[in-house]
């Protein structure tokens, strides 16, 4: 059960999904302003929705927690060590975005003394939001507000996984890995990026592999999986860092733990580790 300060943060955090999703819905498929924010010939895409977004959800949070932290993709740093900090990544899978496709997602999440303890993933285009914490995770939509239960008790070969692009953000070790589990699992799919993490946890998905990733890539996933009775780790099995990395996502342990065995000789040292 949530305290009454995480049940006020929690309502708060549907305010924040609705001003980012006003923010965002009348670019999409629109004039965005795409721009590469990349150097060296990369690409890195942000358009205003991105930028947009972001300045609707930070002027919230300013105006109704002042003393709380923000760490944005776009906007940076603003207190992150203070005791309250939300994490906001306001387009996620901007390439999807761009390319007008609805599987890209807006991530929000809030640290309690350096932890994420309350997320949300939403999806404006269809009407989702999928918000969780530790004590249990709901998937708000146009129909009312659903339970979310991971799927447990798959067998390897009958699994789902997904991961972003195991191509593009992959090493050379990291795709070996990948590649091993693919061939075990019965079915993968790419290019969802975080929604395919709420996807495990409403129980249609059973493992997600990532690497590179950024603190706002997955803070707000953790609740949620958490809340829905999945799993969490990086790619040996430890708690994810405060700045990312190496991400394994799984609705039940014994898939992960599987999944694990062929991560482990591609498995870096975690970001507070090597601190």
């Amino acid at each position: 059960m949530m305290t009454p300060r995480l049940d006020a943060l929690d309502a708060f955090l549907l305010d924040l999904n609705r001003a980012s999703a006003e923010a965002i819905l009348p670019l999409f498929r629109a004039e965005h302003g795409l721009q590469n924010k990349a150097r060296a010939g990369a690409f890195d895409p942000v358009t205003l929705a991105d930028r947009n977004a972001e300045a609707a959800i930070r002027k919230l949070i300013a105006a109704r927690y002042p003393e709380h932290g923000v760490i944005g993709e776009e906007y940076g740093e603003d207190r992150p060590e203070a005791e309250w900090v939300w994490v906001i990544d306001p387009v996620d899978g901007t390439r999807a975005f761009v390319a007008g496709l609805p599987v890209w997602t807006t991530l929000i999440a809030l640290r309690h003394a350096g932890r994420p303890v309350l997320g949300s993933i939403g999806q404006p285009c269809l009407g989702e939001i999928y918000i969780g914490q530790a004590g249990g995770a709901r998937l708000v939509n146009r129909d009312g507000v659903h339970p979310l239960h991971v799927r447990r008790g798959v067998a390897m070969d009958q699994a789902i996984l997904a991961t972003t692009d195991p191509d593009g953000c992959f090493e050379a070790d990291e795709r070996l890995a990948w590649r091993q589990i693919r061939a075990a699992a019965r079915l993968a799919r790419t290019g969802c990026d975080a929604y395919a993490y709420a996807q495990v946890a409403a129980g249609h998905i059973d493992l997600v592999v990532e690497a590179g990733l950024k603190s706002w890539d997955i803070e707000a996933a953790i609740p949620v999986l958490q809340g829905a009775g999945g799993f969490v780790t990086d790619w040996r099995g430890k708690p994810v860092g405060r700045d990312g990395g190496q991400v394994a996502i799984a609705g039940d342990r014994a898939i992960l733990d599987a999944a694990l065995v062929a991560l482990a000789p591609a498995a870096k040292a975690g970001s507070e580790e090597r601190a």
